[in-house]
């Protein structure tokens, strides 16, 4: 196998299985399984694809939260030669549909019941089992519920592949996976990486941060985002590290796996270690054996980086986007507290970071500016969006909308967010779309979100809302309205009305403004 062969997600796969077979793999509650027998419930998967007519290109999607099946689903799909389509497992409904039904998904796998939610009936799936709004999707298949028109089980899908053959080898510029990321519109975009990209990216980012052979990394960080499948399970299967599933974060049940399973490596956004410091059995447990903690996604202070050394000898930041396959820049372990809190480190291995003006030119060293990357891992382009592609990416160059400064080391400062993204726990919130839903309710006649300093959550939403003339409603009411079509993430912590906004002379809210209340306020 030439170098650029091996460039493909199969391909790390197949020399984990051969350099590690009995090496622990994955640790799901009671399931563990070593490499040897990973790469055999990923082949068999692969073979289901093929025998069901899903190849080279054609779209799947997992709508599940972290376990074994999700990873065994997912890598299957992508040895097939197929794209891997993650979706967030708050999603409601409306949320869902849209990726889906853009990516014209054609398989797609569920887990009934978690967190109380019956995903294919949120999508609208009638008496005939079908789903009327996405015409492309063919097969729904429940890893653990009961079988139902429209829905197979697991087994019986997996069952069909049994005898098949093998899929024809995929090539490292196949597109891998598609993972969608909100814009300013509100309305997500869809972003192709592919195999060569996801594997050169997260190559270097274990390069950077130290994962390696012998590690158990606790991943917390759920597998619809980049954080935990490409960080994750991709950064181990690279490595020969073992990995520790948790499906939703629970600070007691964490401190319990790093003790029972020995976890050297837990990355995590910053509310997850003040957590953990947090937790009130914190000094019942042995957590000797932690060596590194990745994080990011927040501005990290550095007192909350010293409180963290008390359990990570190595402590890191990164920086990157879903544009960038996930990572842009990220800091070593040998780098100091200051750096690492103050800073998101120095970009990868041949990926260019510049820092510019308005006009596109690279400004001095301390200067801020808005940050442009340049790079093997920048995406091609938006999935079926050349507008967007083209207001996105010019001359090579990854528009970011994110604002920083480098200092004379090339080391980063993210000094603001792109347009008024704000991170609620590690996840993205684009104002667009809670404002988007808020006005769906009729008693309002505008809102303007913002994030707001949490000290738990890093920030969590606010709702600024006009009401219509002689319409009454409460706080309570427009939260819950938002929970019932929004991820909770995303929801208002808290809602204050107001008779008008300030705005520019083209009449658009200065956000700015309100910021400036939270401030002085």
């Amino acid at each position: 196998m030439s170098e650029q062969d091996a460039l493909t997600i199969p391909a790390v796969l197949d020399r984990a299985v051969r350099e590690f077979p009995d090496v622990e793999a994955v640790v799901d509650g009671m399931v563990r399984v070593t490499y040897a027998r990973l790469g055999e419930q990923v082949r068999a998967a692969a073979r289901a694809f093929t025998a069901s007519g899903v190849g080279v290109g054609d779209r799947v999607a997992v709508w599940a939260p972290n376990g074994l099946t999700w990873m065994v689903a997912a890598l299957g799909a992508v040895t097939a030669g197929a794209v891997l389509v993650p979706l967030n497992t708050r999603f409601k409904g409306e949320e869902a549909r849209w990726p889906l039904a853009k990516a014209k998904v054609r398989t797609l796998f569920v887990e009934d019941g978690f967190l109380g939610l019956d995903y294919p009936a949120m999508l609208g799936l009638d008496g005939t089992g079908t789903i009327p709004e996405l015409p492309d999707l063919q097969t729904v298949v429940t890893f653990n519920g009961p079988e139902r028109p429209g829905v197979i089980s697991w087994e019986r899908w997996l069952g069909a592949g049994a005898s098949g053959p093998d899929p024809e080898p995929v090539a490292p510029g196949d597109v891998a996976d598609i993972m969608f990321t909100s814009g300013t519109t509100g309305r997500p975009k869809g972003v192709p990486c592919t195999h060569a990209q996801n594997v050169r990216t997260y190559l270097a980012w274990s390069d950077r941060t130290g994962v390696t052979a012998g590690d158990r990394y606790l991943i917390i960080n759920p597998f619809f985002h980049s954080f935990g499948f490409k960080a994750g399970i991709l950064a181990c299967l690279l490595r020969g590290a073992t990995m520790v599933l948790q499906r939703v974060f629970d600070a007691g049940e964490a401190l319990r796996l790093i003790e029972a399973e020995k976890i050297t490596v837990l990355p995590g956004p910053p509310t997850l270690y003040t957590s953990l410091l947090d937790a009130p059995d914190l000094s019942r447990h042995d957590l000797s054996s932690l060596r590194l903690a990745v994080t990011g996604a927040a501005d990290v202070p550095v007192a909350l980086v010293r409180r963290m050394r008390a359990l990570f000898p190595q402590v890191v930041t990164a920086y990157g986007l879903t544009e960038s396959s996930g990572t842009v820049t990220a800091c070593s372990v040998e780098d100091d507290d200051v750096t690492v809190a103050g800073t998101s480190g120095r970009a990868i291995a041949d990926v260019e970071v510049m820092v510019a003006d308005a006009e596109g030119r690279p400004v001095p060293a301390g200067e801020d500016g808005e940050i442009l990357v340049r790079g093997y891992n920048v995406m091609p382009g938006y999935l079926d969006d050349p507008q967007a592609t083209a207001e996105t990416i010019r001359e090579g160059w990854l528009i970011t909308g994110d604002r920083g400064r480098l200092d004379e080391r090339g080391y980063l400062t993210v000094t603001g967010r792109s347009k008024d993204m704000f991170t609620v726990g590690g996840f993205n919130v684009y104002p667009a779309e809670v404002e988007a839903a808020l006005a769906r309710h009729d008693a309002v006649a505008e809102a303007a979100v913002i994030g707001v300093p949490d000290e738990r959550m890093g920030e969590v939403g606010r709702a600024y809302v006009r009401t219509r003339p002689g319409r009454h409603v409460t706080a309570e009411d427009l939260i819950d309205h938002c929970r019932e079509r929004l991820a909770n993430f995303k929801v208002p912590r808290e809602v204050v009305f107001v008779d008008d906004f300030p705005r520019n002379a083209a009449g658009k809210v200065r956000k700015v403004d309100l910021r400036k209340e939270i401030s002085h306020g």
